[in-house]
């Protein structure tokens, strides 16, 4: 009987642990915005933590997107791609899209969009 209060005392401590985990975790917003072959933001530099990208279409294509990779990995490879780093629809002219959340640590990143033919930009994790 004592092995059961037991482990429903820690199944209970584990869900809670969850869930306050999930309250606490600030998810930062980032704006980035295409125009006609680029980024408007040519470098980030960001903290570790957890970000949606929100990218914004001003007459840079019928359509754009984002690729973010880990520096030094091949663009050209979907296997590479942070697919979470994908805005979830194309982005029209004049719309604004957001990626999912994802999770960056301390490194070096790239980010480009292959659909408006833009240099890789350099995405710094401190």
């Amino acid at each position: 009987m004592k092995n059961l209060f037991i482990a429903i005392f820690l199944v209970a401590f584990s869900i809670t642990a969850t869930a306050q985990d999930k309250m606490n975790k600030t998810v930062k917003t980032v704006a980035l915005e295409q125009t006609l072959g680029e980024f408007t933001q040519q470098s980030l530099t960001l903290k570790e933590g957890t970000y949606v990208f929100n990218v914004t279409n001003t007459n840079a294509a019928p359509e754009v997107g984002l690729v973010l990779i880990e520096a030094g990995k091949d663009g050209n490879n979907a296997k590479n791609h942070i697919a979470d780093a994908y805005v979830t629809q194309m982005v029209k002219h004049g719309e604004t899209q957001s990626s999912k959340e994802v999770t960056l640590t301390k490194g070096t990143y790239k980010y480009f969009c292959p659909f408006n033919k833009t240099p890789q930009y350099t995405l710094v994790v401190e």
